[in-house]
């Protein structure tokens, strides 16, 4: 049986969920997500808890049955905590700020770049070289950072450009030069 699968997912006081087939709405302090599962796994609210079970064992089934109590954990979560997640800007004149809900970078390119928001995500600029992605859909938090880390990846030789706060960039070393004989 699946490790994570066979898990329950407790629903802590002031979350609803609501499980009509394969679709569950989890409401909470924070929003509401509502997401479709597949419709082989068997999704049940019991005794303030979310179980989900798997009809075989078969190998679809096995990935789906630990696949779908993770997601429905990360909703939960979402919506009584919410996620995060936090970028590094480094680099001479690299800097970003925020004009409304959007956020403008400052990266090396002749112009500013604007990022809007999806639905449900906010920006957070707590100083020039660090932004903070908040929201309550896991997903969509690590999509929308992983497209702003896009716009400037780190560079390889000297490190500037947008990183995750725990990522760590090997630095290449530069050319050699010619040897002397």
């Amino acid at each position: 049986m699946s490790r994570v699968g066979k898990m329950p997912v407790s629903i802590p006081p002031g979350v609803q969920v609501q499980v009509e087939g394969n679709r569950v709405l989890v409401k909470g302090p924070k929003g509401i997500l509502e997401k479709e599962f597949h419709p082989d796994m068997q999704i049940q609210v019991v005794d303030g808890t979310i179980v989900v079970r798997r009809p075989t064992d078969s190998r679809v089934h096995r990935a789906l049955h630990g696949l779908t109590r993770a997601l429905l954990n990360n909703m939960v979560l979402g919506v009584t905590q919410g996620f995060q997640v936090e970028l590094e800007i480094q680099g001479v004149g690299y800097r970003a700020q925020k004009q409304g809900r959007n956020l403008v970078l400052q990266v090396g390119f002749s112009h500013p770049v604007e990022v809007a928001p999806p639905e449900g995500i906010e920006f957070e600029v707590p100083s020039a070289n660090r932004i903070v992605v908040h929201g309550i859909d896991k997903a969509l938090v690590g999509q929308v950072a992983a497209q702003i880390r896009a716009i400037k990846p780190p560079d390889p030789y000297k490190g500037k450009g947008i990183r995750y706060v725990d990522e760590h960039i090997k630095l290449r070393p530069g050319k050699a030069g010619r040897a002397v004989k």
